[in-house]
């Protein structure tokens, strides 16, 4: 395994994340999650492969997936210091007005329940879970940094938002002494690069680390489109559904795929080394419900492409309206 600094930071990361969304309870949302006992095993496999780096959210199953992986990695580390937990606040979690966002209430309760879910006494990364248009930033950022001053959480991070929001988000925390965001969680992958455009380049500016959500686009990267069949995540998953579905998406696909059959290596490899090629990224959150899909990920820091297959990969490559910011 390779190691990295995280951002800015003195804290040291995996160069894969193990992302924690597939574990928890199955949902009427999320009906191809895993239960406990079947998220246990890739818990231990990424610890195994030396992954340090596991990513959640308080909505991921309602709470259940940060259960999960709280109890696994009570039972599985020795030490809560060798491992490095982010988790997220933003999305709804109860009826009530105030159960959302990230108003001061929200995110004061918000990581007090987070914190109780996955038995911690602190996590090492909270990240806003996108941008929340009702509530002044300068209100969640101050929430934020006093989270951070009673201990509660290391450091805190971004998720999808446009360049503009981040930028100001940090320049506020700069005006007020603030603690700063030290991490982005973008949508990024082959199919979809539109944040090449002004967020990578602020984060490489502002010495940011970058975790990409969907590194494989929904599984779409891993596989041949001409002979993929839908798995019980593509049928349910509404959200992915609007994502991934021109042309020119399955015509980079197919790229992918002949790279891979080439090298004789799964698609998710080559998919992977190109986007652990690029300078910004840090850590690319990897989804896993087979084994095979954490030691794909973790073979792939061992793939490096020509210069020719990263030309062939990005060359068909179209704009795309931003997408996955809600």
């Amino acid at each position: 395994m390779q190691y990295v600094r995280f951002g800015n930071t003195g804290m040291k990361v995996s160069r894969i994340c193990l992302g924690c969304m597939s574990f928890g309870r199955p949902t009427e949302r999320w009906p191809w999650a895993l239960n406990e006992e079947q998220s246990r095993p890739f818990i231990k496999k990424a610890l195994d492969l030396g992954i340090n780096f596991f990513d959640t959210a308080d909505i991921y199953s309602f709470g259940t997936s940060e259960e999960v992986v709280g109890r696994a990695i009570r039972d599985l580390v020795p030490r809560r210091e060798e491992v490095v937990i982010a988790t997220k606040v933003n999305g709804v979690m109860g009826p009530g007005q105030n159960d959302g966002g990230l108003s001061r209430k929200h995110i004061l309760s918000a990581i007090d329940a987070s914190l109780t879910r996955l038995g911690m006494d602190y996590v090492d990364l909270y990240q806003i879970h996108r941008w929340d248009y009702e509530t002044p930033i300068e209100e969640t950022l101050e929430a934020l940094n006093d989270v951070v001053r009673m201990g509660k959480v290391r450091y805190i991070g971004a998720s999808s938002m446009f360049a503009w929001q981040f930028a100001k988000a940090l320049f506020l925390s700069d005006q007020h002494g603030w603690s700063r965001f030290v991490s982005m969680q973008p949508h990024y992958n082959l199919i979809y690069r539109e944040e090449e455009r002004e967020m990578l380049p602020l984060c490489r500016d502002q010495k940011i680390a970058v975790i990409p959500w969907s590194p494989l686009a929904r599984g779409m990267l891993t596989r041949d489109p001409a002979k993929a069949s839908e798995t019980e995540r593509s049928r349910s998953d509404a959200f992915g559904k609007g994502l991934y579905t021109r042309q020119d998406d399955l015509a980079i696909a197919t790229k992918v795929t002949q790279i891979a059959q080439a090298r004789g290596i799964p698609n998710a490899q080559v998919a992977l080394a190109w986007m652990l090629g690029k300078e910004t990224i840090t850590a690319p959150i990897i989804g896993a419900t087979r084994l095979s899909h954490l030691e794909d990920a973790v073979a792939a820091l061992d793939v490096h492409l020509s210069e020719d297959e990263v030309h062939q990969l990005e060359e068909t490559y179209q704009p795309h309206q931003v997408a996955g910011f809600s």
